[in-house]
């Protein structure tokens, strides 16, 4: 019996740590939070990209993600959990929030 306690620390020391870090997981989540990622509309670093552009009633029009970079984290963590103007509802927790709010602020530190 005390071998297989013995047998089970190591295990149990490994299992706690992580096996990615937390700026891996951050990008993780940011390429693919709930289905289509960040990226796809607001680029790598959060800037915003053109997204599509399109004919309205003859109107040429664009359809842009816009720069997320500026948002406070009151105006980001409702941003995400609402939706509104193509933007989807990813129905993430409040640390995932975070998780993505300090990704994409990590060069201000």
């Amino acid at each position: 019996m005390k071998w297989l306690l013995l047998l089970m620390i190591p295990m149990y020391i490994f299992a706690a740590a992580s096996f990615i870090t937390e700026d891996e997981y951050a990008s993780s989540l940011y390429k693919n939070p709930r289905g289509i990622g960040c990226d796809k509309c607001h680029g790598e670093n959060g800037k915003g990209l053109l997204v599509a552009k399109y004919v309205d009633n003859g109107v040429q029009k664009e359809f842009r993600g816009p720069d997320i970079t500026a948002l406070g984290f009151k105006k980001f963590y409702e941003s995400l959990d609402s939706r509104k103007r193509g933007m989807p509802r990813y129905f993430l927790t409040k640390d995932e929030i975070e998780t993505l709010y300090k990704y994409l602020h990590k060069e201000k530190k």
